[in-house]
């Protein structure tokens, strides 16, 4: 932890909330994950130590209880912990009004994308009957799937056992530039995004989830 030898109250909470992978830490269990590798499902890239690390240093300022439950070790904010809500959310507004968004030439995990698709279901808009829908992204070594209920929607990387109506067909950058709303999905599928199914289903796939949380806020970035 960063010692900058200040009274001044921000960067005395910059050394205790300021490090690398902290924020994101604190996204996921906003987000509602409890447990380590619920956790880590939302941010791969980062080591299992250094997450522990991360964790450690959160409980220490006060931002986050560890808990036994029912089967091993839960994570969860304390009052703390919630207010930095705000924070997270002024820096997540931000970047999406000010930084630019070329989706074709960052460097992207679909993991990340397909959890917050996950979290971001619309129970009351989905079938009645449990489906899976599975994803074939350009350049990923095997598919992954979502399954998809009224009480449960999880991310798998293989098809748990229920009927398979759905594939979508896309480049991993067209994927995120519509769920970021970087662009409609009428348009992701002009450019090659592709829902592959029965007609009803495929039509009805981008409202079964309510978009990324700052996919309305407007880029303010030209090119």
């Amino acid at each position: 932890m960063a010692d900058y030898g200040q009274f001044c109250s921000v960067a005395r909470a910059h050394e205790a909330i300021g490090g690398r992978w902290t924020l994101l830490v604190v996204r996921e269990l906003l987000c509602g994950s409890r447990r380590f590798n619920d956790i880590r499902r939302g941010i791969p890239r980062i080591s299992r130590t250094m997450l522990s690390e991360r964790l450690q240093e959160l409980v220490h300022v006060g931002a986050v209880a560890r808990i036994e439950g029912e089967h091993g070790p839960e994570y969860t904010l304390t009052d703390a912990g919630r207010e930095l809500m705000g924070i997270v959310g002024a820096i997540g507004a931000w970047g999406q009004r000010w930084l630019p968004r070329h989706p074709e030439t960052e460097d992207l995990d679909l993991e990340p994308l397909l959890v917050d698709m996950q979290r971001r279901v619309r129970p009351e808009a989905l079938p009645p009957e449990p489906l899976v829908v599975r994803f074939e992204i350009e350049g990923q070594h095997r598919p992954h799937f979502l399954l998809l209920k009224a009480s449960e929607a999880s991310h798998c990387t293989q098809n748990p056992g229920f009927p398979e109506p759905l594939r979508v067909r896309a480049s991993l950058a067209l994927l995120v530039a519509w769920w970021r709303g970087d662009m409609s999905f009428a348009e992701a599928q002009r450019l090659g995004l592709k829902v592959e199914g029965p007609k009803a289903l495929a039509r009805a796939f981008p409202n079964w989830f309510e978009r990324y949380l700052f996919a309305e806020i407007a880029s303010a970035v030209r090119g």
